[in-house]
């Protein structure tokens, strides 16, 4: 996990500004003289802030950090006004799950001020807040965002020098046809399970099995993937209350050595969220056991308790996924190569306009933008492709979709490139190279094309001219490779989902 490509050591970087700007709120905390519950509540609300908001740019980013307490401060006041009435609590809680999970439709803001106003809401059972500490706690949170704001855009505005890409945005469609709103409905329901199965097995810490199935449906978008992290996310805890009975049950809330342990998790929750769910799951519990400690109610029977807590929290999700408004892994996977694919023929008619010379024309931003759908694609095939999935004819293809799809990327990057010479010039091959790639990517997105595409004649063997200039040759052979793959894409993508595996020849 931890040698994992981390290329221009972004995660690294990003993780030690987290513990910076986390380190940083939590100091100020107690230096302006506020309670341990305050404290925690400023680390808790930084290390929100910090981990998730992900605007495209730096003034997105800054808008939306600067709009978190208004969506976090009317939430903490209903949660503490309703804490000693469990069914209007109850209510309110899953309301506010409901438009947490519905305002991602509006993007990486709507994610993360969702994200934000339901983990205020946690942070009201975890530390039994009532009314007469709003003040306080509203203190707290303003300097943790105050704080993470200077480390994120002052001290270390690491988006300044590396520009993120914008996350894709979310599937579309109307009604329930949109996945947004389907999971909205979905992750109430499972959030209603496990408020019902955590209450029964806890009066006092049900709320573990509510946070479980609120965060497995985070950045899932389909039944299979919410059902691979809800196995991971289980993984994850268990190993973390092993890891808790070593490390933080000994302490005893010793403030030092429970301080910097805190930092190391919160290094590793960041350092790992992106290549492994299961690890940060194991940092967040551990964390999780350190501030038990510190608030000086661990023992052995809570870290059980979160566990049992945490299994029926997936269980609830795995049938709310099952039984509510189902988004199949097979329709979530075919949007998302749809928009791979069609990201592919922009890049490539981009490509061949730059090369004729227009100069307005660009494949660069539609090579990126490939990238992080491709991520995209390999997150919804990721429970065909789990080592434990007994469908072996859908693992093997789904693997060769992602091959291919690979390389259709490679060979995007590589023309992307190649287009970007300057002194490349107009080739009337290119034309043609870049008419039979949109043809290939028509024939797999349209169903009305496919039917033709046996038809289709093969593409013409590249042969090298050598009066032509070496910028049109590498496009032409980068076009060639592209169309190939795009060809032997058509087996594994018409194939029926319930066929059986295929065969060598």
């Amino acid at each position: 996990m931890f040698v994992a490509p981390d290329p221009g050591l972004l995660r690294l970087r990003v993780s030690v500004r987290a513990v910076l700007g986390i380190g940083l709120a939590v100091t100020a905390a107690e230096l302006c003289g506020m309670s341990l519950p305050a404290s925690i509540t400023a680390g808790l609300a930084a290390l929100l802030a910090l981990f998730t908001v992900g605007d495209a740019t730096v003034r997105g980013q800054a808008l939306t950090t600067a709009l978190l307490p208004a969506v976090g401060f009317p939430v903490l006041a209903l949660a503490t006004a309703l804490h000693g009435t469990p069914p209007l609590r109850d209510t309110a809680w899953l309301a506010v799950v409901f438009a947490g999970v519905y305002a991602r439709r509006w993007g990486p803001r709507g994610h993360a001020l969702g994200i934000f106003g339901f983990m205020m809401f946690f942070t009201t059972q975890f530390l039994h807040a009532v009314p007469a500490q709003l003040p306080e706690l509203y203190g707290a949170i303003a300097l943790a965002i105050a704080a993470s704001a200077l480390v994120r855009f002052g001290l270390w505005c690491i988006e300044r020098r590396t520009p993120p890409p914008a996350a894709p945005a979310p599937l579309s469609g109307r009604g329930l046809a949109r996945p947004t709103t389907r999971q909205a409905f979905q992750a109430t329901a499972a959030c209603a399970i496990a408020v019902a199965a955590g209450q029964f097995l806890s009066h006092e810490r049900w709320y573990w099995a509510v946070g479980t199935a609120w965060w497995i449906f985070v950045n899932t978008a389909s039944r299979g993937e919410t059902l691979v992290r809800g196995f991971r996310r289980v993984l994850g805890t268990v190993a973390g209350i092993a890891a808790g009975l070593l490390v933080a049950l000994p302490l005893h809330g010793a403030p030092a050595p429970t301080a910097a342990l805190v930092a190391v998790c919160v290094f590793g929750i960041f350092y790992t969220a992106a290549p492994s769910y299961s690890w940060m799951m194991f940092f967040v519990t551990v964390m999780a056991g350190l501030l038990y400690g510190l608030l000086g109610v661990l023992h052995p029977g809570l870290l059980l308790l979160r566990f049992e807590e945490t299994a029926v929290g997936a269980l609830g999700a795995a049938a709310a996924v099952a039984l509510v408004l189902p988004v199949t892994t097979h329709a979530a996977t075919n949007a998302w190569i749809q928009r791979a694919l069609h990201c592919v023929r922009g890049c490539t008619s981009a490509a061949t306009r730059r090369l004729a010379g227009d100069e307005s024309a660009d494949p660069a931003p539609h090579a990126a933008e490939l990238e992080l759908l491709l991520g995209r694609v390999r997150l919804a095939l990721a429970p065909l492709v789990h080592p434990l999935s007994p469908l072996k004819g859908r693992r093997s293809r789904a693997r060769q979709v992602i091959a291919l799809l690979d390389d259709c990327a490679r060979e995007v990057r590589g023309l992307a490139a190649v287009a970007a010479d300057p002194a490349a010039s107009h080739d009337a091959r290119l034309t043609a190279a870049c008419d039979r790639v949109e043809a290939a990517v028509e024939a797999l997105v349209t169903p009305a094309a496919r039917a033709c595409t046996a038809a289709a004649a093969p593409a013409p063997a590249l042969e090298p001219h050598p009066h032509h200039h070496p910028a049109a040759e590498a496009a032409l052979r980068h076009l060639h490779a592209l169309e190939h793959a795009l060809a032997a894409l058509a087996t594994p993508l018409r194939t029926s989902p319930r066929a059986p595996a295929l065969t060598a020849a």
